[in-house]
Parts: C-alpha cells; structure tokens; sequence
C-alpha cells in the first residue's frame, strides 16, 4: 500500500529548532516526528512511500535514504518552488501507479495510534474520493464556566463539541485530478468534494497530536519520554 507524506512544512512556529532542518524532521523524544509516523505506517500495513518535499529536503532523504534499512520503499518528490500543500500532494500523487485503488496520504507531522483498517473499510464502503481522520477539538484555552454571575469552575484544555481535520487521509487514486496544481486542498478540493458529497468523516477518540508550536514539542517530549515504547501505536 502506498502513502504519500506531506513534508514541505518550514515551521516558522518550531523555530529555533527548524533552523536546520525541515518541520517533520525535528526530534520529539530523541527521534524525528516523521520517523515516528512511518513507523506506525509500516505497521499499518504501508511498504511505498512517496515523500513531498521542499526547503531543507537533503535533511529528510540523508536520514531515511531508500527505505532499505526499513524493509520499505521510499521516493522523494522535491518542489523546486513552494507549490503549497495540495500541490506537494498532487506532485507525490504522479508517483503512484493508476492501477492503485486508494492511499493513504499524511501531513509528516502529526502522530495517531488510529489503526487505517476500519477507516479504509469505511472509504470503500461509502465510495467516496476521500476520507479524512477526524480528532476532537480540545481547545487551547481554559474555559470558565459560570452560574448567573458567579463561576462554578475552571476546565483546562476542554474538549469542545466539535472535531478538526487531523491530516491523515484515505483517497481514492482519481482524486489527483481534483486537486491544485499550487495551493492548499483544504481550501479547495476539500469543499468541492463535500460540496459532490464525496468527502467522508471518520471520527475517533483514539490518541493523536499535532506539533505545531513549540508548546506542542514540549507536550510531545514529555508525553512520549514518559511512556513505554509502542505503547501509544506511534512509534
């Protein structure tokens, strides 16, 4: 099965610690955030991966190479200009055969301990072109709750009754043709295909993070040095 990973991400956010090396390959737990999610992808059952990349890439295919020493396949497709998300994907998309059914695509920064089987299942199910892993929304705020005009309480980081993208995907092999050449498909396939009522939700509760500031690389390290290896599926 094939994957592509979204890797062109800078991380203007993650800064100092991107000074030297692109987004997915700054170390959480002495290990790069995108070698933790290929580590759960071979576990899923993923042995070719597409990687799409940008700015800073020799760091990324210097640490994984081939995927030989993975027992995987890994091929590298490098945006000689940024050509946004949706079009990183479309580029790493040209590099899977026709004849595949579907794959599984990924922003190379986020981890999940969601097995892919029952959300694939429930791709092929539905027949939609893709099929996108919502995560509750746990707000970065503390809510206070209140009675009249007096607080009851404080609730940290709530979750909220909503759900967020959480940047990993089942698509159907045809949806290259739906997406951008240069620009973000959240911003257009996306709405288009929910618009044909081909976009599938799959909601879980099962453990997922993203690392998008440098407050979430230190709840990444404290999380994952405080637990055993393999415990959370993510590497």
């Amino acid at each position: 099965m094939y994957a592509v990973l979204i890797a062109g991400g800078k991380g203007e956010r993650l800064r100092p610690l991107t000074a030297d090396r692109p987004k997915p390959m700054v170390e959480v737990a002495g290990r790069p955030i995108m070698a933790r999610q290929i580590d759960w992808l071979i576990g899923q059952g993923v042995d070719r991966f597409v990687v799409s990349c940008g700015a800073m890439h020799e760091v990324i295919q210097d640490y994984f190479g081939d995927g030989d020493s993975l027992g995987v396949e890994i091929v590298y497709e490098v945006e000689d200009t940024p050509m946004g998300r949706g079009g990183g994907l479309r580029l790493g998309c040209g590099r899977i055969p026709a004849t595949e059914e579907l794959f599984i695509a990924t922003n190379a920064d986020i981890l999940s301990a969601q097995a892919l089987a029952p959300m694939i299942a429930q791709h092929r199910e539905d027949g939609n072109t893709a099929t996108i892993l919502l995560t509750p929304y746990v707000s970065q705020f503390g809510i206070v709750e209140v009675e009249g005009r007096r607080v009851r309480q404080f609730a940290t980081n709530p979750v909220l009754p909503h759900w967020v993208n959480g940047g990993v995907y089942v698509m159907s092999r045809e949806i290259e043709h739906h997406l951008p050449v240069v620009g973000d498909h959240e911003d257009s396939t996306f709405p288009e295909l929910a618009a044909q009522g081909k976009l599938g939700a799959f909601t879980t509760r099962t453990w997922w993070r993203a690392m998008d500031s440098l407050k979430d690389h230190t709840r990444l390290e404290q999380e994952l040095g405080e637990q055993q290896p393999g415990s959370t599926g993510a590497g």
